[in-house]
């Protein structure tokens, strides 16, 4: 496995080693004791999936109580999948980084607690997978607005679709203090 690292401290890209061969190929998915050679000692406790369609926008999505780090990868499609760095106190505040994730790179990020992320489906359709350091807390779940011009992330859609929920998101110099994760 290749692990890369990325202008925001704590956000890895992994690529992980594929067997192929003319059935196909193998990889692995996860493997606690490798993860944590590369610096990775989250403890996933929730697995999820996400099916959608070409142009649908999820996200800005995070925590502020119980807050999760994320193993994000896509299975079927190619998404734009991003992370934005809201650790208060971090150098890299209000930053963000994307990349392409598809099931023909079968690269997996690393997303650690402190950051909102979101994707955006390029392909017909995308299966969305990720592992999560901590339950679905819908009491304490919070976001930010995708197209936060402070933010000004470089989105592959100029007109997303989005949930009613996802469009009326704050701008981040929106947040409360108190929604923002301190560096640790």
């Amino acid at each position: 496995m290749k692990i890369n690292t990325t202008p925001i401290d704590g956000l890895l890209v992994l690529e992980p080693e594929v067997f192929r061969d003319e059935r196909g190929f193998f990889l692995e998915t996860f493997h606690e004791q490798k993860y944590e050679s590369f610096g990775i000692e989250s403890k996933f406790v929730q697995d999820n999936l996400s099916f959608s369609s070409k142009g649908i926008l999820r996200g800005l999505h995070f925590q502020y109580r119980h807050p999760q780090a994320k193993l994000v990868q896509v299975l079927s499609g190619e998404v734009f999948d991003v992370a934005v760095d809201i650790r208060r106190g971090s150098p890299t505040f209000g930053k963000w980084f994307g990349i392409m994730l598809s099931q023909d790179n079968l690269y997996q990020m690393f997303i650690p607690e402190g950051f909102a992320h979101g994707y955006c489906v390029v392909s017909e359709t995308a299966l969305f997978a990720y592992k999560c350091t901590d339950f679905y807390s819908p009491s304490y779940e919070s976001g930010l607005l995708w197209s936060d011009p402070d933010i000004n992330i470089e989105w592959p859609a100029s007109d997303p679709v989005l949930s009613q929920k996802d469009s009326s998101l704050p701008r981040l110099s929106e947040l409360s203090k108190d929604y923002l994760t301190l560096v640790k």
